[in-house]
């Protein structure tokens, strides 16, 4: 035999031996069909009493709120307030130089003064007149001269009292006070420019806006006029506020205004309620979350953690464990959100028993682990995690 062919010999064997360890290596081991079922948290659906409320966005307004302008013309020659600080009603606000209205005033009380000078004597020459007539040793005429020159004094005497108030008036204007009690905005003009006070559009100097009370706008729709707010037009409807970095709604309002009509562009009607703001906390513009409570008697519904609750597609469910411990789906129509929890309006009955926590886990009609949980520590829908089954 050659070399070559002994070559080829060797080689066809340690192919046998190659495949026939091959053929005899160790099948792999069956799953094992003992698995435990999937551990969760369970805990039954509870019953509470709750009032119908809705929320609203709103925003904090002042009660009154003014544009302070000047209503004479002259130089600005003082600013008697603090920006930002608080005045009371009265409070002197802004000076306007007074020398020329005074001077307007001066000259105005000097010709009343003349004209009543003139007033007098008018007045003698009538009474004297009058005499003369009756002794008959004037003329008519001159008699008539007389009155009539006591008639027209007269009414310059009353011409020169009302340019006295007008030019009291305002002298009076050139120290201009704050009209209500307030908060002062900024000194928009300073001190040294000329103020056009009788112009249509004068300048504003600074603006004040209330701060106790003050009021929370805002706008609900049509369901929730129908629901809340047309039975209770002639009553009291609670009205609760928050703002955006307080949770619930801690301040309580007193529901003032309704509007006429309903917006048909939006379908909304606006709404107004009066806040207390003794303590300072409100500013006008904040945003707030205004909540809605029927004045009806609360009703009892049925409660679960919002965790319990799945989505599929545009449907609401929960897995309910009975009594074989199977996870049964069941379709649910969900509510609004109370104190951490959310009302099922239909589909599940108080007492009855539902996953709260893995429901990843389990699957509608396979068993699972049940461990018990209060409903009520799953605030938020964030339940602690159930441990894994032994």
């Amino acid at each position: 035999m050659s070399p070559t062919q002994r070559r080829w010999q060797v080689s066809a064997c340690a192919l046998a031996l190659a495949l026939g360890a091959c053929s005899k290596a160790p099948a792999p081991p069956p799953a094992s069909a003992n698995q435990a079922p999937p551990p969760v948290s369970v805990a039954a659906a509870i019953e509470r009493e709750v009032r119908e409320s809705d929320e609203f966005p709103g925003r904090i307004e002042a009660t009154d709120a003014v544009e302070v302008r000047a209503r004479v013309n002259g130089y600005l020659q003082a600013v008697k307030f603090e920006p930002g600080a608080l005045v009371r009603k009265g409070d002197l606000l802004i000076v306007i130089d007074p020398r020329p209205f005074q001077a307007a005033l001066d000259q105005a009380e000097a010709a009343l003064a003349s004209t009543r000078a003139q007033l007098a004597l008018a007045r003698t020459e009538l009474t004297r007149q009058e005499q003369l007539l009756k002794d008959r040793a004037t003329a008519k005429r001159e008699y008539d001269t007389a009155a009539a020159q006591v008639q027209s004094l007269e009414a310059r005497a009353h011409a020169d009292a009302a340019t006295i108030a007008t030019a009291r008036l305002n002298l009076e204007y050139t120290h201009i006070t704050a009209p209500i009690s307030g908060r002062a905005g900024k000194d928009e003009v300073t001190v040294g420019n000329l103020i056009q006070g009788e112009v249509p559009n004068s300048p504003v100097l600074t603006t004040i806006v209330s701060q106790d009370p003050v009021y929370v706008s805002f706008e609900a729709d049509e369901r929730a006029y129908l629901k809340y707010i047309g039975p209770a037009r002639n009553g009291q409807l609670e009205v609760a506020v928050g703002l955006a970095d307080e949770k619930d709604f801690p301040h309580q309002a007193k529901l003032g205004f309704i509007d006429n009509r309903i917006d048909t562009a939006s379908g909304t009607v606006r709404l107004r309620a009066v806040l207390d703001n003794s303590a300072g906390r409100f500013t006008p513009g904040l945003f707030a979350r205004v909540k809605l409570n029927a004045t009806a008697a609360p009703r009892r519904v049925v409660m679960v953690a919002d965790r319990a609750i799945g989505t599929d597609q545009s449907k609401r469910f929960v897995l309910v464990v009975d009594d074989q411990h199977l996870a049964q789906y069941r379709e649910v129509r969900i509510g609004r959100a109370e104190r951490g929890l959310r009302v099922i309006e239909d589909g599940l009955k108080a007492g009855e028993t539902i996953v709260v926590n893995g429901l990843q886990r389990a699957r509608p009609g396979m068993p699972v682990t049940p461990q018990t949980v209060e409903m009520d520590g799953v605030p938020g829908g964030a339940p602690a995690e159930a441990p894994a089954a032994k």
